[in-house]
């Protein structure tokens, strides 16, 4: 049987007419799923910027189906998800981006970023970290540190808060000196705990070479010095820190009368407690003075002096309770009025928050600031 080529001449036609056909169907398929996800992109778009987030999501979730590829939208997907707290759904769309294959290297690591985020968000420290030490060496990397420097802040983990702290002040946006220098006064703090006094000592010369001006380092240096015995070299250290940084010289006030006594260095402390007295006031500069002074009497009129000097609740509660008087029952009742009402201003205030404590605190205890407290008591604010 012989083929009919008759029938082959037909079927050209109606292959192309069935190809033009199937091309049209698929053109216009596809211009009806552009013109959807860009409606439904600039839909979700109004939604977010009248702070519905629940129809924002829903638009941006048609979007993505719509067209899977876009990374732009599944950015915005993830992020919406970690501003309303459900940071499960924000970690698969970001873990999704990191396995495709077709992201660039830039898009990578603000995926890469952005995961880091929701683990930090999520409370999930140690992912967090994992996912931020991978940003090093990208244009992430300082926010990288910056984040990775709160979670050692957080977890008390100041050996690698250091080392961070390191780097950001070696890259020259900003100076990170002082934070180190805390970092290194909480390590001493942990090797003297630990019965290491040497080698507290040796972190905390560091300390101060770091930061000159930081106050800290020299104090916790001298309250060591004093715990062992030292108390020369407490005294000298506390000489240091009246040129580095007299603004906080109060605080160390009782600390340098004490060391004063035991190294028979009573009139250079008590000369050094006046002068410091003079550019700046204090009652507890008042109190180490008197601790000093042979002269009682004498001694006592200090707080005479300060309440001509300025108005102090605690000075004349303190110059009362050292008078004699007729009728010692009412002096009693008052002097323990006095002493209730001068509880409150005794305390330090962080100048950040407004958190009140009995003790001076480096780091405030309310906000996490560093060197947020002043070293006057709340009433000479």
């Amino acid at each position: 049987m012989e083929f009919d080529y008759g029938w082959l001449l037909l079927a050209f036609p109606v292959a192309f007419a069935l190809g033009w056909l199937a091309s049209r169907l698929d053109l216009r398929q596809l211009r009806i799923e552009n013109r959807q996800a860009p409606k439904a992109y600039f839909r979700g778009l109004n939604f977010l910027l009248n702070e519905q987030q629940d129809q924002a999501i829903d638009a941006f979730i048609e979007a993505v189906q719509n067209d899977p590829d876009t990374s732009e939208l599944h950015f915005a997907l993830g992020n919406l998800f970690r501003r309303r707290g459900e940071y499960d759904r924000a970690v698969r769309v970001h873990e999704h981006l990191m396995s495709r294959g077709d992201l660039t290297q830039t898009e990578r690591n603000r995926a890469q970023h952005a995961l880091a985020l929701d683990f930090l968000k999520a409370g999930l420290l140690d992912r967090a970290e994992t996912a931020l030490r991978k940003l090093e060496g990208t244009s992430y990397e300082e926010e990288a540190r910056l984040a990775l420097l709160s979670i050692y802040e957080r977890s008390r983990d100041w050996a690698p808060a250091t080392e961070i702290a390191g780097k950001l002040d070696s890259s020259s946006h900003g100076s990170f000196g002082v934070r180190q220098a805390h970092y290194l006064c909480e390590q001493a703090q942990a090797s003297t705990a630990a019965g290491n006094t040497e080698q507290a000592l040796s972190l905390l010369q560091r300390a101060a070479s770091l930061a000159p001006a930081s106050a800290r380092p020299l104090i916790e240096k001298a309250k060591l010095e004093n715990q062992l015995g030292r108390y020369k070299d407490a005294f000298n250290t506390l000489a240091e820190l009246e040129h580095a940084a007299p603004q906080a010289f109060a605080l160390a006030a009782d600390l340098l009368a004490h060391v004063a006594t035991r190294c028979g260095q009573q009139a250079a402390a008590l000369a050094q407690l006046k002068r410091n007295y003079e550019t700046m006031p204090s009652v507890d500069l008042i109190e180490a003075i008197i601790k000093l002074d042979t002269d009682t009497r004498s001694a006592r009129d200090w707080y005479v002096k300060h309440l001509e000097r300025q108005p102090s609740l605690l000075a004349a509660t303190r110059w009362i309770a050292g008078e004699r008087f007729e009728n010692e029952q009412p002096h009693g009742l008052v002097q323990r009025a006095l002493d209730q009402a001068t509880k409150p201003l005794m305390r330090y205030r962080c100048a950040a928050c407004g958190f009140e404590a009995t003790q001076h605190f480096w780091h405030c205890p309310g906000c996490q600031a560093w060197d947020s407290y002043s070293a006057r008591r709340v009433e000479e604010l």
